[in-house]
């Protein structure tokens, strides 16, 4: 154990918890980042990135770049180990990495999400070079091209629609002989021109070398390979937040709580309900980005909720430290 005590720990090195720790070192609150190992999230395994705002294209890995850059210029601590214990049960708060366990007046946890893969290797070779979890963050490179979407859900359906806009044809791929999705979403695909469903289809290999080039696909237990040029997962997201399981409140799919979005469903984690947004089921510790947020799943959304958070960190720790 450290003898220190910390203002602030944050838990994530992604969008989020870089964003969080620019404003609270600007804050001269001195934060701790466990940026995890390894470190940047989601981007890191994205290739280009044009709608972050301030970049016309930009690398993944080097947008993290960038912002790791940005706070330990500031002063953030960043430390990229993986937090393997922590214990809000009583202040001030430990949170325990490589072997060490370090005390905080306040986290800020932003250990984002893990979209769910089919688990190829051709798959994982191909990510960011034809194969995307965001139809949203890589639909437009796809324009006059053709995709297949993987999934049943709204998710799926919400992807399938919106690559529309640019590719020629759309493939749904579906392994059962109906989609799980609502009906109103299931009719706006299935009478759109150009998406096309193949049931009781199981994508088993991602083919290409460079860059995605089709798929092998297993349909009554006879194999062909399919032409495309992109596909995209839609079959769900895990959050990272099996840590904090009977630490803080989360929700039935495993996401964070905190007080707005509780307050969508009528409902109240604590006293500190209308004035820190951010605050989870415990005052003091708070939560931002992907682990909590499984609407948008944005970059700029994350940053946008590690900025809130570390000012609602900044506000309690006035308040009440």
């Amino acid at each position: 154990m450290t003898d220190k005590i910390e203002n602030v720990l944050i838990i994530g090195g992604g969008p989020a918890g870089l964003a969080a720790a620019v404003y609270t070192a600007r804050a001269d609150l001195s934060p701790m980042m466990f940026a995890g190992a390894p470190y940047g999230g989601q981007l890191m395994l994205t290739s280009d990135v044009e709608n972050y705002p301030g970049f016309a294209s930009i690398l993944g890995p080097e947008l993290i770049e960038k912002m790791r850059e940005q706070v330990k210029h500031f002063g953030t601590k960043v430390l990229d180990q993986n937090v393997t214990k922590v214990d809000f049960s009583q202040t001030p708060f430990k949170v325990t990495a490589g072997n060490v366990e370090y005390r905080s007046r306040a986290v800020i946890i932003a250990t984002g999400a893990q979209a769910i893969w089919l688990g190829l290797p051709s798959e994982t070779k191909l990510r960011g070079k034809g194969v995307s979890a965001c139809a949203t963050c890589d639909g437009f490179f796809f324009k006059e091209k053709i995709v297949g979407v993987v999934g049943g859900g709204d998710s799926a359906m919400e992807e399938a629609l919106f690559l529309t806009k640019f590719a020629t044809e759309v493939h749904i791929f579906h392994r059962r002989d109906a989609f799980r999705a609502s009906k109103i979403m299931q009719d706006r695909v299935l009478s759109h021109p150009k998406i096309k469903v193949m049931w009781n289809t199981e994508v088993t290999e991602v083919l290409g070398d460079q860059k995605v080039e089709g798929v092998k696909l297993k349909i009554a237990n006879k194999e062909s390979d399919f032409k495309l040029d992109g596909l995209f997962l839609a079959i769900g997201h895990t959050p990272d937040t099996e840590l904090f399981k009977g630490q803080v409140e989360l929700d039935e799919k495993g996401y964070m709580l905190t007080t707005a979005i509780a307050a969508l469903s009528g409902k109240k984690l604590n006293k500190l309900d209308s004035k820190y947004q951010t605050a989870t089921s415990v005052p003091g510790v708070f939560a931002a980005g992907d682990n909590v947020d499984h609407t948008y799943r944005q970059a700029g959304t994350a940053v946008g909720m590690g900025i809130s958070a570390a000012l609602d960190t900044e506000r309690w720790l006035e308040e009440n430290i």
